[in-house]
């Protein structure tokens, strides 16, 4: 595997970013900081990981977040 010193995000899993933005906000938080309906209608971990997996715009926003909330 190739090293990336330069990408915060590499080696860590969507998953694992989501499971932390949940334990950190909660549902309702995250969907009032990103508006997308994965977050607010019957939210799921695995209904969001699929959406977001076709969705690049939703998920650059998850991932902003999490590079933010981690400093």
């Amino acid at each position: 595997m190739e090293e990336q010193p330069n990408n915060p995000l590499h080696g860590v899993k969507l998953a694992e970013i989501l499971q932390f933005l949940v334990a950190m906000y909660g549902w309702d938080e995250l969907g009032e900081r990103i508006n997308i309906n994965c977050f607010k209608s019957n939210p799921s971990i695995n209904s969001s990981l699929k959406f977001l997996r076709k969705t690049p715009w939703a998920r650059d926003k998850v991932e902003k977040l999490y590079l933010k909330s981690i400093k």
